[in-house]
């Protein structure tokens, strides 16, 4: 048994004085407000649980900073970027994975982030493309490594587009059969843990037929396992899906399937006002990650209608050209403030828009994992990460705004440590293992060369 005293603790009710949490078998057991530290005790400054990163690429980490060179066209966007992700893709072999995951998942840690969604489909290594799940082991001993919580999403890519039956040469790491795809599911989910669990999902309606995803969708809602599919990311899909199916894509998806509270759509930024009050009706969790979709040039999601009609979000890192959760949230609201000339867009239900913004993506990020509870409350998972109660960044703030300090002060962390599952992976700031992933990435990089730039 653990015990951890805080002196102030965000349980599920608000902030808390003086609280004892004891830990054990990787569970919160036991909460007690308004008590005296022992000795016995881990003496901490203020506690609050740790987000779900949502949505995850961890190979894309080793191209953030490769794409920011204006191309000879003079006309990048989402698509030009692709085709530099889909050359790394087909350079990263499984021990390249294992590194470069590694280092994702210690920098996640180190911000506060205690579980991962991993949209993941790469699933052949280029250096042994018949070699049967080395790149989902790849992934799991990253995870193992880290100490992060994983829910690994293998992800179904099957055909170049909406009139593209096959595969191109370049997404041929990513291809499997339907069959070949649900044996894997299968495969991972027969190897969950306490910290490892397994959902299902399909890369986007245009790489996926709407047979396979009838196929996929059943199987999750059967095993009650989370089901992720990107939908509307970019103008052009929701042109091509229109053109191919004579709806607009978050309109398709919900009229042919049965999208409840179990299914995570990411990115849905072109929606129209019909589709944002439907999928919010839905009770679906939609994945948002500001900086990716920033950098990406995606556009921006319509959050206060979505909200207003009581929407759930997450939000995730993707291609990890940030990993801060905070920041995430903050350029989330950011983003609507420049669009709407306004301030505090997302203050629908908490007049704090940081404490509001936090506590939407702890529960929808809680839904995107499949955790059925969140937060720190009794027999809860037991991740949580420590504040330093006398870091300038907090100074002056009461139990009101000390969220809002958090999200909206763009200053270094007042992260001191992490525990996930029960054990510390932070200590004072730093990833326990943070120097042997570094010397592995670094490594790493170095050997794929400039294939990866």
């Amino acid at each position: 048994m653990k015990t951890v005293f805080a002196k102030k603790a965000l349980l599920t009710d608000g902030w808390t004085d003086n609280v004892r949490l004891s830990v054990a078998g990787g569970r919160i057991q036991a909460i007690e407000a308004g008590a005296t530290a022992t000795s016995g005790d881990a003496v901490a400054g203020y506690v609050i649980p740790g987000l779900c990163n949502a949505h995850s690429h961890a190979f894309q980490r080793a191209l953030a900073g490769h794409t920011e060179q204006r191309s000879p066209a003079q006309h990048d966007n989402f698509w030009t970027w692709r085709e530099r992700m889909y050359e790394l893709a087909n350079v990263v072999d499984a021990d390249a994975l294992t590194a470069i995951a590694t280092q994702v998942y210690t920098e996640m840690l180190a911000s506060g982030y205690t579980t991962v969604a991993e949209f993941h489909y790469l699933h052949r290594d280029p250096q042994n493309p018949d070699a049967t799940d080395t790149m989902f082991d790849a992934i799991t001993a990253a995870a193992a490594t880290s100490g992060i919580r994983l829910t690994y999403v293998p992800v179904h890519y099957e055909r170049a587009g909406f009139n593209d039956p096959d595969p191109a040469p370049h997404q041929q790491s990513f291809a499997m059969t339907l069959d070949e795809f649900l044996a894997h599911q299968q495969r991972a989910a027969s190897q969950t843990s306490a910290a490892f669990s397994v959902g299902i999902g399909a890369h986007s309606l245009r790489a996926v037929s709407q047979e396979s995803l009838q196929a996929i969708a059943a199987l999750a809602n059967d095993s009650f396992v989370p089901m992720h599919i990107h939908v509307a990311e970019q103008q052009r899909e929701v042109d091509q899906c229109m053109s191919a199916y004579g709806r607009r894509p978050v309109r398709w998806l919900l009229e042919n399937f049965e999208v409840g509270g179990n299914w995570t759509l990411v990115h849905a930024t072109h929606m129209d006002q019909e589709e944002v009050a439907a999928l919010a009706k839905s009770d679906a969790v939609v994945a948002l990650c500001p900086s990716t979709e920033a950098n990406l040039g995606d556009g921006l999601f319509p959050l206060h209608d979505y909200l207003s009609h009581d929407g759930r979000i997450a939000i995730g890192s993707d291609s990890h050209v940030s990993i801060n959760p905070f920041e995430e949230l903050r350029w989330l609201e950011y983003g609507q403030r420049l669009a709407t000339q306004t301030r505090n867009v997302a203050s629908l239900q908490d007049t704090h828009v940081g404490r509001e913004l936090f506590m939407r993506a702890l529960e929808g990020g809680a839904a995107a994992s499949g955790r059925q509870t969140r937060g720190l409350q009794q027999g809860a998972v037991a991740d949580l990460v420590v504040l330093g109660d006398d870091d300038p960044m907090l100074a002056g703030h009461s139990d009101d705004s000390r969220l809002d300090a958090l999200v909206f002060s763009g200053y270094p962390l007042p992260l001191e440590q992490v525990m996930v599952n029960g054990e510390w992976v932070v200590v004072a700031g730093q990833h326990v293992h943070r120097d042997e992933s570094r010397a592995a990435y670094i490594k790493t990089i170095k050997r794929l060369g400039e294939t990866h730039a």
